[in-house]
This record gives structure tokens, C-alpha cells and sequence, in this order.
């Protein structure tokens, strides 16, 4: 989330078949649009982490789902975990919303390139061009009339 700044809604859609470890990759599915995000060290690592901590809690589980829960891991027909869960790991007060804004907005600051918005994010061109805007409005303000 704080370094891909994916939604909750991508965080909970994600596979054990999205991820691919051996390459570092992990691929998010935005309806028919597909984006392969490239894992850098500490993402690789907390997900090797939790597949590992997974297959020693439930060893026998067929979710396909990679977040699951003590109630979803023995059934294939589970929903993944719902957002409130997924929300229960960040302190009280934070926000998914607003933590995938501030990263956005963050690597924005660092570069005044909309298409690497869009690629790094997979955010449309007007959105980029909105965090272009908010983070440097002196280069994106209006000319006088």
C-alpha cells in the first residue's frame, strides 16, 4: 500500500497466482486492465515473509486468495478478506484512501513526468496531471489575463 499505493480494493482482488517471486513481480488487475508492478526488496520480502507464515498456519489451504484470514484459509469459495480487516493493521486514524494519496502525491513531488505517474500507479493521464498540479502549482499555474 505505502510503496505500490494500491487501493484496498487491488490489495484484497490479489492472488497467490499474482505474485511471482522468482522474478519479483506482482501483477494487478484493475477490471480487464492488467498492471505488473516490479517488487523492490522490502515489498519482495514481506510478501516471501507472509507466504512462508501462510503455509505454516494453514499448510492444507486452497484459497487462492493471497491475503486470508483463520475463517477464509481452508475455503476455496471465500471472499477474501473484507477492507475492515485489511484496515485493522494500520493505526487508528489512518486511512487506505489517504495513504495511497500521500504516496502518489510523494513521488509526484520527486517528478513532474505524468506518464511515470500513470506507469508506477496505473493511474489515468488526468489524474497525474492533478498530482502534477498539486505538487508543483507554481509550474502548472495559470498565465494572467
Amino acid at each position: 500500500m505505502a510503496v505500490h499505493a494500491l487501493n484496498g480494493e487491488e490489495i484484497r482482488a490479489l492472488l497467490l497466482t499474482n505474485v511471482d517471486l522468482a522474478h519479483g513481480t506482482l501483477t494487478i488487475r484493475r477490471g480487464i486492465r492488467r498492471r505488473v508492478v516490479r517488487l523492490e526488496p522490502f515489498t519482495h520480502q514481506l510478501i516471501a515473509d507472509w507466504l512462508t507464515e501462510r503455509h505454516a498456519r494453514w499448510p492444507a489451504s486452497t484459497n487462492p486468495h493471497l491475503l486470508v484470514t483463520g475463517r477464509t484459509a481452508l475455503s476455496t469459495t471465500a471472499a477474501p478478506p473484507d477492507v475492515t480487516t485489511i484496515r485493522g493493521v494500520f493505526p487508528k486514524g489512518m486511512s487506505l484512501d489517504v495513504l495511497r494519496q500521500d504516496r502518489i502525491l510523494d513521488e509526484a513531488r520527486s517528478s513532474v513526468d505524468p506518464p511515470r505517474l500513470m506507469r508506477l500507479f496505473g493511474i489515468s493521464d488526468s489524474t497525474a496531471m492533478r498530482y502534477i498540479t498539486a505538487a508543483h502549482p507554481e509550474r502548472t499555474s495559470k498565465l494572467p489575463k
